[in-house]
């Protein structure tokens, strides 16, 4: 067969096969678009839901929130509506209670002026009896007084003269029973007590002054200690803080100071310095700063020696070089390290006695003028300043008032402070112990006379023993033994209170009697 002859066949052929291709992919294409549309109606349903679902969740959501609200507005509201409620069953309360004060000041304003009505009434008939009895009493005065030709005035002045001098005697008869007594049971065990511890105490006598004395091999030394155009002399001064006395004394120079530290280092490095050849101000310097290390080992020693010695237990490290610095200090002369340790034996010995703790004794009486140590370097008395050191090194009580009351600035709390005060006394009051300049003996000695000079029923008054005594002469036709007591004991605080003076003062009141006649 022709190709050409069966060329429309196989176009029919064809044209065939291309419409069975074309309707089978339409009938793939009406499946596929089927599925896609069940699909999308299936997407479009669970989102449908979703959404409904989650619409309802926030629905919940704001529900809740708003119930919730609403219960903590509602207990909000209660909450205020009972504190109203409360508020206004206070406000009732006090209205009432406000009333009926109101009522009570009624009451009592009707009372009080009850009372007033009474009282006037009261005081006017009492002014009558009053001017009454006055009459009856001016009659009576004045018949007494032509019965006894003596005036009204007069009478009340003897009478209240006569009173007064019965009275003045009968005091002063008891006050002089009750004081010889007492003295007579304090005089006997004082003495028991301070002898003892007098005996137990032997002290040696140290008087210190202001200045120190450096002897010298030869006249010559003084031109080199002076050095050229006196560079030496106030190289020394300049590094000691210490005047040097260059004068006409023979073969000694003169170291003159208030800190009684540095003149003793001045005095160290001085000799120092005498027995070197070389003398330069670079020298001196290099003596000076080894002479201070050497005297803080004296003061450091001296401390520790002075606890060892008195034994009062462990004490700071730095109060115990405060302690040795008392080595270097004098008061009247008398050595406040010996003076201390005087105190502190003393102290301790009365307290064994009164069956007191003794080591606290003697730690107090070693303290006592601790201040003294640093008086010239800080403001305040040694006693304001001795406070300050015990309560830093945290002393106790009884200790800081040992120090505080052994010159009467504060009163004494404890019975230790009553003993150290005394050995104090007594440690000052030793014959020798203390030296006064002419000048402070003749000032004490004036102002005791003065004092006592100032009362009227005396005549004379004569300052002995060293202003240890005070004698008095009183005028015997105005003072009787009764009162001599009292004046004795007046004159005494007087001193007391307005002198300054270490140990005791005795008080003597002499009455002279002369009797005279004629044969």
């Amino acid at each position: 067969m022709n190709l050409f002859e069966n060329l429309p066949l196989l176009i029919a052929l064809a044209v065939g096969f291309m419409g069975l291709g074309w309707m089978a992919a339409y009938l793939i294409s009406a499946s596929k678009i089927r599925d896609a549309r069940s699909q999308a109606e299936i997407i479009e349903s669970d989102a449908v839901k979703s959404a409904e679902r989650v619409k309802q969740k926030y629905v919940l959501q704001a529900k809740e929130a708003w119930f919730k609200k609403r219960d903590e507005q509602e207990g909000q509201l209660k909450a205020r509506l009972r504190k109203v409620e409360q508020t206004e069953r206070e406000f009732d309360q006090k209205t009432k209670k406000l009333l009926r004060s109101e009522n009570e000041l009624g009451q009592r304003e009707s009372s009080l002026k009850a009372r007033d009505r009474e009282f006037i009434e009261q005081r006017e008939a009492l002014n009558t009896k009053e001017e009454q009895l006055r009459r009856i009493i001016q009659e009576q005065n004045a018949v007494l007084s032509r019965i006894a030709q003596v005036s009204v005035e007069d009478a009340k002045t003897r009478l209240l003269e006569n009173l007064r001098n019965e009275y003045k005697a009968e005091a002063a008869q008891i006050y002089k029973e009750h004081v010889e007594k007492a003295k007579d049971n304090a005089n006997r065990d004082a003495k028991k007590i301070v002898t003892m511890a007098i005996e137990r105490n032997a002290a040696d006598h140290c008087v210190e002054t202001t200045v120190s004395v450096v002897p010298l091999p030869s006249e010559e030394l003084k031109g080199r200690i002076i050095g050229r155009d006196g560079r030496n002399i106030k190289a020394f001064e300049m590094a000691t803080g210490v005047k040097v006395i260059v004068d006409d004394t023979p073969e000694a120079v003169v170291l003159s100071a208030f800190d009684p530290v540095r003149r003793e280092v001045a005095r160290l490095a001085l000799l120092k310095i005498i027995g070197s050849n070389r003398i330069h101000p670079q020298r001196i310097e290099e003596f000076v700063r080894n002479c201070e290390k050497e005297v803080d080992r004296v003061i450091w020693r001296s401390g520790n020696e002075l606890v060892a010695r008195v034994g009062v237990g462990r004490v700071h490290p730095d109060l115990i070089r405060v302690l040795g610095r008392l080595k270097f200090r004098s008061s009247y002369g008398q050595n406040v390290l010996r003076h201390s340790e005087e105190v502190a034996t003393l102290a301790g010995a009365m307290a064994a006695e009164f069956d007191l703790d003794i080591k606290l004794a003697k730690r107090a009486g070693l303290l006592h003028d601790i201040g003294k140590a640093t008086s010239q370097e800080a403001e305040g008395t040694h006693v304001q300043i001795g406070i300050e050191i015990a309560k830093k090194f945290k002393e106790g009580p009884v200790v800081t008032n040992a120090i505080a009351s052994h010159h009467e600035d504060e009163p004494k709390t404890s019975l230790i402070s009553v003993l150290v005060a005394c050995a104090d006394s007594i440690s000052g009051a030793r014959p020798g112990a203390r030296r006064d300049t002419l000048d402070g003996y003749i000032r004490r000695i004036d102002s005791l006379e003065k004092v006592a000079d100032s009362f009227d029923l005396v005549r004379k008054a004569y300052a002995i023993s060293a202003g240890r005594e005070v004698r008095v002469m009183v005028q015997s036709d105005k003072v009787d033994d009764a009162q001599a007591n009292l004046l004795a004991r007046d004159i005494a605080k007087k001193i007391e209170s307005d002198l300054e003076y270490p140990g005791q003062i005795k008080v003597t009141v002499i009455r002279e009697i002369k009797a005279v006649s004629y044969a």
